[in-house]
């Protein structure tokens, strides 16, 4: 009778064992499952930190060439406006073509009076104005599109960073 028991028991006990054997096998399979997973987690992470120091480093590149565009570009505005004031009012008899507040370079030019048989060419002085008004125009177009390629240069890389930082946070 106890050698029945004893056989029933070890019975009982081997599929216990068997049970418990099987979930340590189906734990060990998960284990390297996920671990494999977290390797490749970690190599995605580190491909989107190196992507984003790369648009971190063009976006900065073009930020800087936006910069020093804009700024030649308004210093050519600014020039320019300037001599279309300076023409206009030597063109213009003295007249004066000025904005409120600007003053007119030849107001602080201590000119020696003009020779004699000095005369205004009007023609010239016309045709050199509208060349000067062309430029200007082109330097205030070329600015707007400057600004304009900046303004989705920097949408773009806002997109681009905020889809690695999502990434990278499920990632994570």
């Amino acid at each position: 009778e106890q050698m029945t028991k004893t056989e029933a028991k070890k019975a009982d006990l081997k599929n216990d064992m068997e049970a418990v054997t099987a979930k340590i096998d189906e734990a060990s399979s998960r284990s390297a499952q996920l671990k494999e997973e977290a390797t490749e987690a970690q190599e995605i992470l580190a491909k989107i930190s190196k992507e984003q120091a790369n648009l971190d480093m063009m976006r900065a590149e073009e930020n800087a060439d936006y910069k020093i565009a804009k700024a030649d570009l308004e210093a050519g505005i600014q020039g320019v406006e300037k001599a279309l004031v300076v023409l206009r009012d030597y063109y213009n008899n003295g007249e004066s073509m000025l904005k409120d507040g600007e003053v007119s370079f030849s107001s602080f030019a201590q000119q020696p009076a003009p020779p004699q048989k000095h005369s205004k060419a009007s023609g010239a002085g016309g045709s050199i104005i509208d060349i000067l008004e062309v430029c200007e125009n082109d330097f205030t177009q070329d600015l707007a599109k400057e600004e304009a390629a900046e303004a989705d240069a920097q949408s773009i890389y806002d997109k681009a960073t905020q889809e690695n930082k999502v990434a990278r946070t499920v990632k994570e």
